[in-house]
């Protein structure tokens, strides 16, 4: 039986329950019917006869009776509310009511929007030929984790085997001058020049990547083939390889790409109206479908100075740690920006809310065949709860299904089925 069917049936239930209980704008009532009525709610007369007028049909105080004055619904405000008699204890039961208990939790406010995920740009690094070459040996493989300064392949040319030499021999030509010198055979000149052409030298070869290690290892080993070992200049996962085995490259060209995934950012669009409620620092949830909508938790750190033209959108950044890699870019995700938390907030179903007038109401059990229409304020809603903000204490039992007959029951006069008075 679906929603709608249900509801239908609940008011026709509903309905028939007012036209068996109240009678005084459908016919005459008879002495004994008054006797039974009056007598069911002799004890609530006897209590309050002395305070305030009763209302002889649902036994309530007049002024209270909700089924007798339902315009009062739009004067009401949170906390307040108007009392709701069924015709029997068991009325409600027979409708299917569902009833529950409002509970203290934590809930948080939120502005929800979408995300996609990216590689963290300060953790994703391009790994080049600095000079062209043959890729002598390659060391890696897509998927493959490395370390700082791990070599992830060789490359030989003539250019780069030139640059070693030329380091290694003004090294030398230093050395030598320097021991002219030290015998006062040489000019201070000729010891200067020797190591400015020595400088230059190896500062080609640092830009090619060797270190003053390798140009000293070199110096001892002239008949070993001279090759650039390309290092990954931070650990991280290789996502993109380019570099095979005996390929001549060319300077510049990306043989690897490096990510550290240890971190992903997910960028949000935000829509324009919610602007002002969004703020760096503040925690995001994200909920990605491909785990099951499980929740992952970053930061926002950079909301963008401008709005789309056409969406109306502003672009924002949320750095999201992703210890064990499940996170990958291009993934999609569902959004919730955090803009306020209550930790000790009342909450209830989202299902227990009614509307009239514009105003939230919920249902609260007062007894079997008593309830009152209670006006509340609302906060926070999130995965089917609500938090009320004033209103509804934390342990009130309440109506959290099929409210909708006794909001029927509660309008009857309305509808021309209710009390006369």
């Amino acid at each position: 039986m679906n929603a709608r069917i249900l509801n239908l049936l609940s008011l026709s239930i509903a309905s028939a329950l007012v036209l068996a209980g109240c009678s005084k704008r459908t016919g005459a009532v008879s002495e004994d019917d008054n006797r039974d009525h009056d007598h069911s709610h002799s004890d609530t007369v006897a209590k309050n006869s002395s305070t305030t007028e009763l209302c002889a049909e649902h036994g309530v105080p007049e002024d209270e009776c909700g089924i007798c004055h339902p315009e009062r619904a739009a004067t009401l405000r949170a906390g307040e509310g108007s009392k709701v008699r069924l015709p029997s204890n068991d009325s409600a039961k027979l409708v299917g009511v569902e009833l529950g208990r409002a509970q203290v939790g934590a809930i948080s406010e939120a502005i929800e929007c979408y995300a996609e995920f990216e590689f963290d740009q300060n953790s994703l690094a391009q790994i080049s030929a600095p000079v062209g070459g043959i890729i002598q040996e390659v060391a890696v493989d897509l998927g493959s984790r490395v370390g700082e300064n791990q070599t992830v392949a060789k490359i030989w040319s003539a250019a780069i085997a030139e640059a070693v030499a030329k380091a290694v021999l003004t090294h030398q030509v230093l050395e030598r001058e320097r021991k002219l010198r030290g015998e006062r055979i040489t000019a201070q000149k000729e010891l200067e020049e020797a190591e400015a052409a020595h400088r230059t030298a190896c500062q080609q070869a640092r830009t090619l990547g060797f270190s003053e290690e390798d140009i000293e290892h070199m110096r001892g080993t002239p008949n070993e083939s001279v090759m650039l070992e390309i290092r990954a200049p931070f650990a991280g996962e290789i996502i993109e390889r380019s570099a095979v085995r005996g390929s001549l490259v060319e300077a510049g060209k990306a043989l690897f790409t490096l990510a550290d995934r240890s971190t992903m950012w997910a960028m949000l669009k935000i829509p324009e109206s919610v602007l002002s409620r969004v703020r760096v620092g503040q925690t995001v949830e994200l909920r990605a479908e491909s785990f099951n909508n499980q929740t992952f938790t970053g930061t926002l750190t950079w909301i963008s100075a401008q709005v789309d033209e056409q969406s109306r959108m502003a672009q924002a950044r949320v750095e999201v740690p992703n210890p064990d890699g499940l996170l990958k870019a291009k993934m999609f995700a569902r959004a919730r920006i955090l803009t306020r938390s209550a930790g000790s907030a009342v909450l209830a179903p989202a299902s227990a809310l009614c509307s009239l007038e514009g105003k939230p109401f919920v249902f609260v059990k007062l007894a079997d065949d008593l309830f009152e229409a209670r006006a509340i304020d609302i906060g926070a809603k999130f995965n089917d709860q609500m938090e009320v903000l004033a209103g509804l204490n934390g342990d009130e039992q309440i109506v959290v299904n099929h409210g909708f007959a006794l909001k029927s029951h509660w309008l009857s006069s309305r509808m021309g089925t209710g009390c006369a008075d």
